[in-house]
């Protein structure tokens, strides 16, 4: 089922691998050899996937990746076992080869673990968010940040730690992870309204037709214009159709704020990596991949 998850399995393809490349490319970044950080990178990318089994199954999405999701295959308590797995596995492999933690191991086990934990926070407020008829543009950033960025300011921490500097300075590559992971989560949800299937692999204007309350529909929801007060009618009624609550969230600002929002991220995340390593070959390479976290097409 891991393998299947990953794209190692069956006909398809696996994920971009973000998460991984940050982690090694901060290690790179902090002067520290890449192949050190492989531990730290195979765990993010594990809690990354795990982190997707759990959502598909809570969520019910049937497609991940351009094709069934991992439990329509093998069934949703399976895919939830298989996360399991992979949660323990996580930190087996960032002990040593002998399977005894060095401070760096049970540092990074740490964050680990607060990783985690505000990923079920994020998942829970995003489950409390489908029951609920309103919901503030704060409470949805509450969520992105514990749901998705919290995994990237992990990631880009670890890489730090196993690239050999210390707390403080590894805490500079987790603020900078944050900013990148709430744009990252910002763009995913304008690719869920907006993208194309082809490209994103998802079902087109599926977070509309789920009623999903993603960044761009709160934004809208709450930008007090009549088209956020239209909105607000439309997406009570069972009947409403997803390419015309798409139109309302645009006229109502959502898109524009999100898209600028996401951009704000961006730049703060590239501001930060300027004063983070003075590597120009490191940052050059950091660099690639905030341009290709913002623009990205799924």
């Amino acid at each position: 089922m891991a393998a299947y998850q990953f794209g190692w399995a069956g006909a398809g393809e696996g994920g971009k691998a973000v998460r991984a490349a940050l982690t090694l490319a901060c290690a790179r970044a902090v002067g520290g050899d890449a192949r050190s950080a492989v531990p730290a990178a195979a765990a993010v990318e594990m809690v990354h996937n795990l982190s997707l089994l759990y959502d598909d199954v809570l969520d019910g999405d049937p497609v991940r990746r351009h094709r069934d999701a991992a439990w329509r295959v093998f069934g949703p308590s399976a895919a939830a076992r298989a996360a399991d797995a992979l949660l323990l596995t996580s930190f087996d492999v960032l002990t040593g080869p002998d399977g005894t933690p060095g401070p760096v191991a049970r540092e990074a086990s740490a964050a680990l673990l607060e990783t985690l934990v505000a990923l079920a926070v994020g998942e829970g407020l995003d489950l409390v968010f489908e029951r609920r008829d309103a919901v503030s543009l704060e409470e949805c950033l509450e969520m992105v940040e514990a749901k998705t960025a919290s995994l990237f300011a992990c990631a880009c921490r670890l890489g730090a730690l196993y690239g050999g500097a210390g707390s403080e300075a590894a805490a500079g590559w987790a603020a900078f992870g944050q900013d990148l992971g709430t744009a990252f989560q910002m763009t995913d949800d304008l690719l869920g309204i907006w993208g194309d299937p082809a490209v994103t692999g998802k079902p087109v204007f599926a977070d509309l037709a789920r009623r999903k309350l993603s960044v761009p529909v709160v934004a809208a929801l709450t930008s007090g214009t009549p088209e956020g007060a239209e909105l607000a009618r439309e997406y009570r009624r069972p009947q409403a159709r997803p390419e015309e609550l798409a139109r309302l969230v645009e006229l109502a600002g959502g898109r524009r704020w999100t898209t600028d929002r996401a951009a704000a991220h961006a730049a703060a995340a590239r501001t930060r990596l300027a004063g983070l390593t003075g590597d120009p070959d490191a940052a050059a390479e950091l660099a690639l991949l905030v341009a290709l976290v913002v623009d990205r097409e799924h």
